[in-house]
């Protein structure tokens, strides 16, 4: 039996439909993510489903008895003095209530004549407060509360002091402590750093209920759902497995669709052509039987196969003519954090980024990854050590705030501070970025987070920039349009260096990771995928993983592996695109490791010049001359060891 279900479910504003004619079902047990572009009208249909808005046409009607537990985008402030401890508690008000009565009954035991019938009750509660977890329910608040993120000094502040996305995530965690049937989640992980999302995919994985989600983090979709509803403003289609399986069965349906609509039009088109051939002629009746037959299928619903169409999506491209030195980025004993309070944000290795490679900086909110682009930017000096720039660089700064728009400014007069353009040119070219009509002349402050964001890449796109330091790029955008960015920066020629809680942006891009925590830097060599493979290893062996309920470790590893091959699967007609992009960043690393390795020949060929000239010098120095020589036979086998090293790099591979 479904928890939810509803049919020709529509809603208007006005004479504007936001949606129509939407049916379906929630099933039991089920974790669904819903998706579609922004504006389609995904958190009205939650907010139907959660009983908070009324639709214009059709039903939805929910399981009797049905608990649901709904989290909005952004809490709403809540006239309460309590705490974060005590809104927590508010989850188990009847078991507290059971709790008190068992203090009560314990005292009546102690009067003999109350003895009898204080036990006799006591017995049947202590079994009931046991079963409803009575013991651990404190356990289980400091649980939810660590792995949101809330430390422990902060379980007595008041919710009032709290800021917007601290409030969102205390509502989160009471949701999850009261485990409702039904948890309907709108854009949970805003608020989260990535620690506090991979804890929140975990519980979700264990979740005996259902879940409703919407989220345009695609990581968070892959790991966390088993259903995929996709939205358009008349239909939602169902796609069974997580956010990779649904972008292999979307490909596989187009393809399809479009051989069937490509199919029936060639028919079409040869039915027309027979009726205009005969229809004045020996066959005239067979003519218009013809002409019947098709006037019937073109009135019949569903009966012409629709022309796939996707949405209205970016136009998005990143070129550079201007090739950049071979080291971008490199740093000696450096310290980042503020002069005016001298307290280090974070100390890091001695860092060397080469041209073409993709850094990706994460780590928790507040750990100083903004900082430390602003430090390489110049804008702040470094506390200790330095950082230094390569040559022929050309950057390009996307801000997560975006700072470089100014408030008074429109649109277009943000895209003319980049480039003197006439206006009908620059409407042509923030159309691309989705802004028609009278939107180009609308104000950067009255502007909603993802058209901010459109109108920053639109000024990145047009420096020809190339080394982009990208500072949450993919906020606010929905998830074509993150899809197109993914694709346009695994093109870019230059250098990357990424700062993003979009792990699904980090694992089709990185070729290093830079990991912020502790105030300490580390740099791991390799994709997003392989770095979490390797602390996961690394914490089995501490004896710190935990397991995962109903199933053992061998089990969750071949779980593991199939949601990797889940985005690593061909399509049948191309490659997936994570998959290209992975092999892209392969590319990238294998690229880099052979021009590291032509640059250490390079400089062992030098040397041999060198001492091949000191040689000739030393003359009749015997000494001198016995130890050059040394050093040249040395320097001579180096040498060619690394060029057979270099000559198997060149292999193809595979």
């Amino acid at each position: 039996m479904s928890l939810i279900t509803f049919s020709s479910l529509s809603k208007s504003f006005g004479p504007h439909d936001i949606f129509r004619d939407l049916s379906g079902a929630v099933p039991r047990a089920s974790r669904i993510g819903l998706v579609g572009p922004n504006g389609i009208g995904k958190t009205t249909l939650l907010r139907m489903f959660a009983g908070l808005e009324d639709p214009s046409g059709g039903a939805v009607h929910r399981a009797r008895g049905l608990r649901v537990g709904y989290l909005p985008q952004e809490a709403v402030d809540a006239a309460t003095e309590r705490t974060v401890w005590e809104e927590m508690l508010t989850a188990f008000a009847e078991v507290q209530a059971h709790e008190a009565e068992l203090r009560q009954l314990e005292a009546a035991m102690a009067d003999p004549a109350q003895f009898e019938t204080a036990s006799l009750r006591y017995g049947h509660l202590q079994e009931q407060f046991e079963h409803e977890g009575g013991y651990v329910y404190e356990s289980q608040i400091k649980q939810t509360l660590n792995g949101l993120g809330f430390d422990a000094g902060e379980y007595a502040r008041s919710l009032r002091l709290l800021s917007g996305g601290q409030k969102t995530r205390a509502l989160l965690a009471r949701l999850l402590l009261e485990a409702p049937d039904l948890l309907i989640l709108d854009e949970p992980t805003n608020h989260l750093d990535i620690a506090a999302i991979e804890w929140l995919e975990k519980f979700l994985s264990e979740w005996a209920g259902s879940a409703l989600i919407v989220s345009h983090d695609r990581y968070f979709l892959d790991e966390a759902t088993n259903k995929i509803w996709e939205m358009t403003p008349a239909r939602i289609e169902e796609y069974t497995g997580n956010y990779s399986a649904y972008l292999r069965q979307r490909a596989e349906r187009r393809d399809r669709q479009s051989f069937e609509y490509e199919a029936q039009q060639a028919q079409i088109a040869k039915e027309e052509d027979y009726i205009r051939r005969n229809i004045a002629g020996q066959n005239t009746a067979q003519a218009k039987g013809r002409r019947r037959r098709l006037e019937r299928l073109k009135e019949t619903p569903g009966a012409i196969v629709e022309r796939p169409r996707d949405a209205d999506s970016l136009k998005l491209s990143l070129d550079t003519g201007l090739r950049s030195g071979d080291r971008v980025v490199e740093s000696r004993d450096l310290v980042v954090g503020y002069a005016d309070d001298g307290k280090p944000l974070f100390a890091a290795p001695d860092l060397l980024l080469w041209r073409g490679e993709v850094a990706a900086l994460i780590g928790p909110n507040g750990t100083g990854k903004s900082t430390f682009l602003k430090t390489l930017l110049g804008q702040l000096p470094p506390l200790k050590g330095r950082v230094k720039l390569g040559t022929s660089l050309k950057i390009g700064y996307f801000a997560q705030a975006h700072e470089g728009l100014h408030p008074e400014r429109t649109a277009i007069e943000e895209i003319q501070s980049v480039r003197e353009m006439p206006v009908g040119a620059v409407r042509d070219y923030l159309a691309r970025f989705l802004f028609t009509g009278d939107d180009v002349f609308k104000k950067v402050q009255v502007l909603s987070g993802g058209e901010r964001g459109r109108v920053a890449l639109a000024k990145l796109a047009m420096q020809g920039a190339n080394f982009l330091l990208l500072d949450e790029p993919t906020n606010h955008l929905d998830i074509p349009s993150q899809e197109i960015l993914e694709a346009v920066l695994s093109d870019f020629d230059g250098t990357i260096l990424l700062v993003s809680h979009d792990r699904y942006l980090i694992d089709a891009l990185a070729t290093q990771i830079w990991s912020l925590e502790a105030r300490r830097l580390e740099v791991f060599k390799g994709s997003y995928r392989e770095f979490v493979d390797v602390r996961s290893q690394k914490t089995e062996v501490r004896g710190q993983k935990s397991e995962v309920r109903g199933g053992t470790p061998e089990l969750r590893r071949e779980a593991r592996g199939q949601r990797t091959a889940n985005r690593q699967s061909p399509t049948a007609n191309n490659q997936q695109p994570a998959a290209k992009r992975r092999s892209t960043a392969d590319e990238r690393r294998r690229a880099q490791r052979v021009e590291e390795m032509e640059l250490l020949i390079a400089s062992l060929e030098k040397r041999l010049t060198e001492l091949a000239a000191e040689l000739e010098a030393a003359g009749s120095n015997a000494a001198q001359a016995k130890m050059l020589s040394e050093e040249y036979a040395q320097v001579e086998g180096d040498l060619a060891t690394r060029l057979l090293e270099w000559e198997r790099m060149l292999q193809p591979v595979g």
